[in-house]
């Protein structure tokens, strides 16, 4: 059959075409060859090069090559440096009068046109080798050359060193994207997908199934785009999660279902979040949560970068309560200490106004952290802006206490503090030299909070002024556990809404409070921190068709028609299942060290949620809007100017 197959397109090398259709043969045949041996990708299959720029090395020498790619600088017009998606490579610019053509093609195209080179690969003359290139030792002593593309005059230099606004970066993506840090961005992203897939689908059994984009408004959760429909009044809406058709899919006997999953959330302007993103979407049927745990901890060090450093596993896990008194939040980033420790029974004692005042009330607390060094490294300003802080986004006082330290910054209830407990204080927090300590009073979670607060602002400070705390190479995970089921409102105290969402099982020995004491339940929900940001989050699921019935009617006060369809599938014998999902963005963005999730998407959208480089959203003229019965209400120039200072516009860097 292939040797049929080389006949006919041996007769075919005579035409035009003809020379990249040899490179193909070329390259299929080498790609025949080695894929008997080896699992190396052939990365000039199919296409008009037969090797990248980023691969050619001293083993080439002698070999003719063809190559594609953007001319990156020129230098005297007599090198340039050609680039493509794996590297850089010298090209020598030949100066004899019977290369006059090749010459006037590489020395007049402009930087970042696409040009195709043929010619054999050289060594350096001695001396003028690179060894910060790869492929610094050779270069190409040129043949051949063709123009493919011109490029006009850029927006912005293409150099990785020169800034670029970020709406500058996102108006002209398409430039951005050929960026070094970008390339690498979203190649490691696509590795690490890859690697993901053939561990949960070659190794585990999962089945990748994709679920409807179309669907209905959900109860609960973040607010959903909705999209019109031809039925008046009728709309659809874009899932905020495929948690509805994952569970279905343990109903329907499908065992182990995988997605890399498009969700959207309607979340308005937020500096760090997109309105669509990607994640990495799990369920599984008779698991518990240790299951779901050691799969997740499986598929991260399975997929981890191997220059990233192994990942151990286990991970280390906390209860929520713990992780809200030790760190004062949810998430904590536990590659530093710092942590917050209760010292009420220090100041039981004390004569001091405000800790006086918070002791005498039922959930009164003294709290505190140790800043390490923090009398050498902070300055006046810093400490005053620490208690400002305090006083504005908590109406909380801190006391900043200076223990062993050599400057006298103590005020005179700091020093009150020392005579009265500083020792019992020294002996609780373990202090040393140059120390400080952050004082606060009041109701548990507010002052856990605070602290919590203060405890990354002071990392903050304490590295800016060269103290380092929170090495970038390390990766520290974490689980979690025990959630609350139901949270007050915000807006209404008095009603209960879910921690995580209603589809969520409370846990077995806390059943029994449901119908007496709800908000003492703990939930069978678990979140995975990484450096103190939240990348997954997933629970054992409610099977039972009545108790999921009863959490929406009687605790969440939502309309159960809404859900009519889940719960008419878990009256039909429903497995107990849960699942997870890890958040791609959010997980890249961490393990490549990027600023902002945006630059580890291809096309994200602005803080504002636009795309600035098609100027999406865009308007719709009124004639493409009557099949759907709507029409645009337009805001009043008052409503508009409320709006505008309720989201006033801000620059987008």
């Amino acid at each position: 059959m292939f040797s049929s197959w080389f006949k006919r397109l041996d007769r075919g090398l005579a035409t035009p075409a003809g020379r990249i259709a040899q490179l193909i043969c070329g390259s299929l045949s080498r790609s025949l060859v080695l894929s008997a041996h080896r699992r190396v990708p052939e990365l000039s299959s199919f296409v008009a090069r037969t090797n990248t720029c980023g691969e050619l090395r001293s083993s080439h020498l002698g070999q003719e090559v063809t190559l594609c790619g953007w001319i990156q600088y020129r230098r005297q017009n007599l090198f340039l440096v050609l680039r493509d998606f794996q590297g850089l490579v010298q090209v020598v610019i030949p100066q004899d009068e019977s290369a006059a053509s090749v010459k006037k093609i590489l020395c007049e195209a402009p930087v970042e046109s696409v040009v195709q080179v043929t010619g054999t690969v050289i060594s350096r003359p001695p001396g003028q080798e690179n060894p910060k290139m790869p492929t610094g030792e050779i270069e190409i002593k040129v043949k051949t050359a063709e123009l493919l593309n011109s490029c006009k005059k850029l927006p912005f230099e293409m150099k990785d060193f020169v800034k670029k606004t970020e709406a500058l970066r996102l108006q002209y993506r398409y430039l951005d994207l050929r960026s070094f840090q970008m390339q690498y961005n979203l190649r490691l992203r696509s590795q690490m997908v890859t690697k993901m897939r053939e561990y949960l689908c070659n190794l585990h059994g999962f089945v990748d199934v994709e679920t409807p984009t179309l669907f209905k408004r959900t109860p609960g959760g973040a607010k959903e785009f909705v999209i019109p429909s031809r039925e008046p009044g009728k709309f659809y809406s874009l899932p905020q999660s495929p948690q509805q058709f994952k569970q279905l899919l343990m109903v329907g006997g499908l065992d182990r279902y995988f997605q890399v999953a498009r969700c959207y959330r309607d979340e308005g302007s937020r500096p760090d979040r997109q309105p669509e993103f990607t994640q990495i979407d799990i369920e599984m049927s008779f698991v518990d949560q240790t299951g779901i745990r050691s799969l997740i901890e499986g598929l991260l060090q399975y997929s981890w970068p191997s220059d990233k450093g192994p990942v151990g596993v286990p991970f280390p896990s906390v209860t929520f309560a713990e992780a809200l008194a030790s760190y004062g939040t949810d998430k904590p980033d536990t590659r530093f200490g710092m942590k917050i420790v209760d010292v009420s029974d220090v100041f039981i004692n004390t004569e001091v106004g405000f800790l006086q005042d918070a002791l005498s009330k039922p959930q009164g607390t003294v709290k505190a952290i140790c800043l390490p060094k923090g009398a050498k490294y902070l300055k006046r300003k810093d400490i005053e802006s620490i208690r400002k802080f305090a006083v504005d986004h908590f109406d909380q006082e801190v006391l900043p206490v200076f223990p062993k330290a050599n400057r006298n910054w103590n005020s005179p209830v700091a020093k009150f503090v020392m005579e009265e407990q500083g020792l019992g204080l020294n002996r609780r927090m373990e202090i040393q030299e140059e120390d400080v300590v952050l004082l606060t009073a009041g109701e548990h979670k507010t002052a856990c909070s605070l602290l919590g607060k203060l405890r990354l602002e002071c990392a903050d400070l304490l590295e800016a002024r060269g103290v380092v705390l929170r090495d970038p190479a390390v990766f520290s995970f974490l689980w979690v556990v025990d959630f609350p089921l139901f949270l007050p409102k915000e807006d209404s105290p008095g009603e209960l809404e879910s921690a995580h969402h209603p589809f969520t099982a409370p846990h077995p020995s806390d059943v029994h409070l449901l119908r007496t004491e709800p908000e003492k339940v703990r939930s069978q929900h678990y979140d995975l921190v990484l450096n103190g940001s939240e990348v997954g989050g997933g629970s054992i699921r409610i099977h039972d068709a009545q108790l999921q019935r009863t959490v929406l009617e009687v605790f969440l006060k939502e309309d159960v028609k809404l859900l009519s369809h889940l719960i008419q599938a878990l009256d039909y014998g429903a497995p107990p299942h849960g699942g997870i999902a890890l958040g791609l963005d959010r997980l890249i963005c961490l393990v490549t060290g990027a600023p902002s999730i945006r630059d580890v998407i291809a096309f994200p959208k602005s803080f504002r949620g636009q795309d600035l480089m098609s100027n999406a959203p865009d308007f719709i003229p009124p004639e493409d809007l009557k099949p759907y019965h709507i029409q645009v209400s337009w805001p009043t120039e008052l409503e508009a100017e409320k709006n505008s200072l309720k989201h006033p516009h801000r620059p987008e860097s």
